[in-house]
Order: structure tokens, then sequence, then C-alpha cells
């Protein structure tokens, strides 16, 4: 199962210092972390973006799940990481940070290709260290790499095919996004999509579960709807699709009817639901770092 949360590069628009918008993508990468996000597609919204557009929200989410061993060697200094100190810090599960865990998974950089197949790995230890890199797989001058380390007294660790913890952080248009063949379940979010309700939540989770998902947020006080150019009536007018596929019914009433098979790729924006997360809800506009949290603990349930 892999989940792809997409967000445009408009997502910081409001913000007027620089300060302010690292704060807001650094709540975005903990809403990542927490809910297990394999990738954070950074889509463009052009000409919507404000002062600080596309490249500058894919750098500060690089940067922040980049581990904070790495980061002064991957990084160096850039005028987009200037406020990186109000980053909260990630403390991805499963790594070991923070913890006395014998066994975790590290990202490494490769620092130099030796012979006999074997490489030096800076992966925050003491120092780098030589590994060996497994059959059919290579590893490059500067690639980034998951090692498993079982022992640090002696150090005995291996470089395995595992994608390196956390989030991956990709730019990409959203048509393209849609169409991976991991895509999962496509969902847009929207205020004006139908209101998320128990009976659909337990056949939608499953059906993540299963399959994976792509759900896609908008822009502060920029929808989705409005970023695609599509009518928000349009959204609106899907009720037949999603009543068939997350009621846990068919249209006739019959179970076996619903699920992947009433799926419809001509809803608009090219997603298999347009879902409202937060029906109901107490203010005008929800920020997409509030959207993410909601939506995402929605599809965490099981």
């Amino acid at each position: 199962m892999t989940l792809t949360v997409c967000i445009p590069s408009s997502v910081v628009r409001e913000t007027r210092s620089k300060r302010a918008a690292t704060q807001k993508l650094g709540r975005i990468a903990r809403a990542a972390v927490v809910f297990r996000v394999d990738r954070l597609v950074v889509f463009p919204d052009r000409g919507a973006e404000g002062r600080h557009g596309g490249e500058f929200v894919a750098t500060v989410l690089e940067y922040a799940a980049t581990p904070p061993y790495l980061r002064k060697e991957v990084w160096g200094e850039r005028s987009e990481l200037e406020s990186v100190g109000v980053l909260p810090p990630l403390r991805v599960a499963g790594t070991g940070s923070g913890s006395d865990d014998s066994e975790s998974s590290r990202q490494g950089i490769v620092t130099e290709v030796g012979p006999d197949e074997r490489v030096r790995v800076n992966c925050g230890l003491q120092h780098p260290i030589s590994l060996l890199v497994p059959p059919r797989m290579e590893a490059s001058e500067g690639e980034r790499v998951t090692v498993r380390i079982s022992s640090r007294e002696p150090v005995r660790a291996r470089i395995t095919a595992e994608p390196p913890p956390g989030f991956a952080v990709r730019r990409a248009d959203l048509g393209t996004t849609l169409d991976w063949p991991d895509a999962g379940v496509r969902i847009g979010t929207s205020r004006h999509g139908k209101a998320l309700s128990v009976a659909r939540l337990g056949p939608l989770t499953e059906r993540i579960e299963r399959d994976g998902a792509t759900v896609a947020f908008g822009a502060p006080e920029r929808g989705l709807p409005e970023i695609l150019g599509v009518e928000t009536a349009a959204v609106a007018d899907t009720e037949a699709t999603v009543t068939a596929d997350d009621s846990g019914n068919g249209a006739d009433g019959n179970e076996a009817n619903a699920g992947a098979e009433n799926d419809s790729s001509d809803l608009p924006g090219g997603f298999d639901r347009w879902l409202d997360t937060i029906p109901g809800q107490g203010t005008e506009t929800v920020r997409t770092e509030e959207a993410l949290f909601a939506t995402l603990a929605c599809c965490n349930l099981r």
C-alpha cells in the first residue's frame, strides 16, 4: 500500500514572511510523518503562489525529511532554508531516533565508492562506515540509501533495498500523479464534495488499506476545484458514484456490487472521490495543514 499526498505550490501563498511559511510547511511535514505518508507531491498552481513558490515549498519539505545528521552535508546553506530552525522535529518511527532500540533503519549518504562492491556511507555514526552493496543494487557517490543497523558496539550494519524511513518529496503535475500505477483510490478534498459519513468510512478505509490512496488538497482561499478549474456544482454532483462505492452497498442494495469496480474515471479532475472530510466545519476556511490532519486521520482508521 502506498499513500501519496498532493499539495499545491501555492500552499503558503498567504504567508508574509519566510519564517511563517517554514512553520506552516513544518506542520505539513509532521502530518506526513504522523500518518506514514510515503510521498508528498508538490504540484504546480501557477500564477497563485505568492512570495514563496513551488521551489521554496519543495526545498523546505525535502530539508525537513532529511535526517538532522545529514542536513549539513546534503544542503549546505541556501536562501530558502534561512528559517529552518522553526521546523519541528519529525522523530520518524523505527529509525531509533531518541530511543535505545538496538536495531533501526537510518538514511545514509554514499560518500565514496570503493572496490569489491563496497561503499563508504555516512549514516550519522561517529564516522562513515564501509558497507557491501547488495546484489542487483547500484550505489553512486552522493546517493541516499537505507542502512539497517543491528548493533552499534561493535558496528554491525547493512544496506537494504527498502525505501528510506519517512516520506519522499516529489514535484509533479497532479494529473501525472493520479495516473501513477500505485495511485490507489484517488481522493479530491473539498468542502463542496460529499460529506464523509460513518457509512462511507468503513468501505473506503478498507479500500485504502488494500490498494493505497492518493489524496489531493487545495490552498488558502483557493480550493482544489478552483485550482483545477472545476465547477463546484460538478464536484457536488457525485452522489450516485460515491453511494455505490463507499456506502457498503451497490446502487441496487446488493453489497456484492460495491467496491472498486464502481469507481468512475469521469469525475471532475480525474478523481475517484470528491469528499468533504470535515462536514459542518465551524470556520469559513480550513487551513491546508488542518485538512491534512483531519483527512489522514480518517484514512488511517481500520
